[in-house]
């Protein structure tokens, strides 16, 4: 794949669309715990690993406007997920603490995860497994250079299909 085509392009797009969408779904199943959306869970997984975050900070990290991060700070905190702190060297700003439910449901979801990856790659032919190995690398560094580049990019038409609306 030496020219990147749009229908290259649509494709790749489409199918980790699929993979992700097609992940939460069966997770979903047999959940007993009220449904979170994926930028909720963006925001958990934030804070979970970085506590003492401050709202703008996962702002930033997350391209989204600081009343988005606050407004998933307000639900998240209603759920018992979220623990907001007044920070002791600036009183304006909040430090925002994942809660031991956070904590716990995020572990559960990483396991259960781990488990049905672990499930769907088995029964995977070893070319494929062994193929898609082999592209982990090109996708960690296609992850990073949308996650690095700027944040004007990637709101340049409406969002359709936006995955910041699904559920996990």
């Amino acid at each position: 794949m030496d020219e990147v085509t749009d229908s290259s392009a649509d494709a790749l797009a489409d199918t980790l669309a699929a993979v992700q969408r097609l992940t939460r779904r069966r997770l979903r199943h047999g959940l007993s715990a009220p449904l979170l959306r994926g930028a909720q869970v963006e925001l958990l997984r934030l804070v979970g690993d970085r506590p003492g975050m401050r709202v703008s900070e996962a702002a930033r990290e997350l391209h989204l406007a600081g009343n988005s991060v606050s407004t998933l700070v307000n639900q998240l905190v209603k759920a018992g997920y979220l623990r907001r702190e007044t920070d002791p060297t600036d009183r304006r700003s909040a430090l925002l603490y994942a809660t031991p439910a956070a904590l716990a449901r995020l572990h559960d979801w990483q396991v259960r995860r781990g488990a049905l990856m672990r499930e769907q790659l088995a029964a995977l032919d070893p070319a494929d497994r062994a193929a898609l190995a082999a592209a982990l690398p090109a996708l960690r560094k296609l992850a990073d250079n949308l996650h690095e580049g700027p944040a004007a990019t990637l709101r340049t038409e409406p969002a359709l299909g936006d995955p910041g609306g699904a559920r996990t």
